[in-house]
C-alpha cells in the first residue's frame, strides 16, 4: 500500500496505485496520479475521466473495456468511442488506466 500526502490530506492507495477511499478523490489527486502513469492531463482526458465518474456513480463499478468504449460511443460519439481513440489517451490498459486517474476501483475482469 502506498500513499500519497496531498493539500493537507493523506490519500491511501491498494497495491495496484487504486485509491482505498474513493471520496477523497479531487482533480489535483487525478493529476498526480496521470503523472505517476506519464500521461499529462488535456481536456479531452479530462472528458473521458469525467464521463467515466459519471458512470460509476450511476452503475456503481468502473466500467471494464468493452463497457467503457459503448460508453464513450453513446455519450461523446462514434469518433471518441473507439479503443484507439481512448488507448492513444490512456495507453494499452485504458479501463484500467482511466479508473485509476479517475479515482475508482480497479473493473472487473481487468486482470
Amino acid at each position: 500500500m502506498s500513499k500519497l500526502n496531498l493539500q493537507a490530506f493523506e490519500i491511501s492507495f491498494d497495491d495496484e496505485g487504486y485509491l482505498l477511499t474513493l471520496d477523497r478523490w479531487n482533480e489535483s489527486v487525478a493529476v498526480e496520479l496521470a503523472s505517476r502513469e506519464n500521461i499529462k492531463l488535456t481536456e479531452a482526458h479530462w472528458e473521458i475521466i469525467r464521463l467515466i465518474r459519471k458512470f460509476h456513480q450511476r452503475y456503481q463499478m468502473a466500467p471494464a473495456s468493452r463497457a467503457l468504449i459503448s460508453y464513450v460511443r453513446k455519450e461523446l460519439g462514434s469518433d471518441k468511442g473507439r479503443s484507439v481513440y481512448v488507448m492513444r489517451l490512456f495507453g494499452g490498459s485504458a479501463a484500467k488506466t482511466v479508473a485509476k486517474i479517475a479515482g475508482l476501483p480497479k473493473p472487473d475482469n481487468c486482470i
